[in-house]
């Protein structure tokens, strides 16, 4: 088995981008989106609000696919989506399948 997951994490203000983004892939079947909040990093990154709370909120997607796909995918996000601060990670996936 040659499946990933490909964790995408993204701020809020470009989910629909990102969801027009994946929906045009042929190579992806389909994906979860989540509301999601991310803590620690660079708080100079956060606004005033995110720093008191400690906390920022952001979107993340699960998609599920191939490894091969997803490193073109990985490289299409690059190229297309570039200065986003999208941050991303790919995960083996030691067994899939439906219950």
């Amino acid at each position: 088995m040659n499946q990933t997951l490909l964790t995408l994490v993204c701020p809020p203000s470009i989910e629909r981008v990102v969801v027009d983004w994946l929906l045009e892939q042929s190579e992806i079947a389909g994906f979860t989106s989540l509301e999601a909040y991310g803590h620690g990093g660079d708080p100079e990154k956060l606004n005033v609000i995110e720093q008191v709370e400690g906390r920022k909120k952001q979107v993340i997607f699960y998609v599920h696919m191939e490894l091969e796909y997803a490193h073109t995918s990985v490289q299409r996000l690059k190229e297309d989506l570039k200065g986003t601060g999208i941050h991303y990670w790919l995960v083996p996936m030691l067994d899939v399948g439906q219950i």
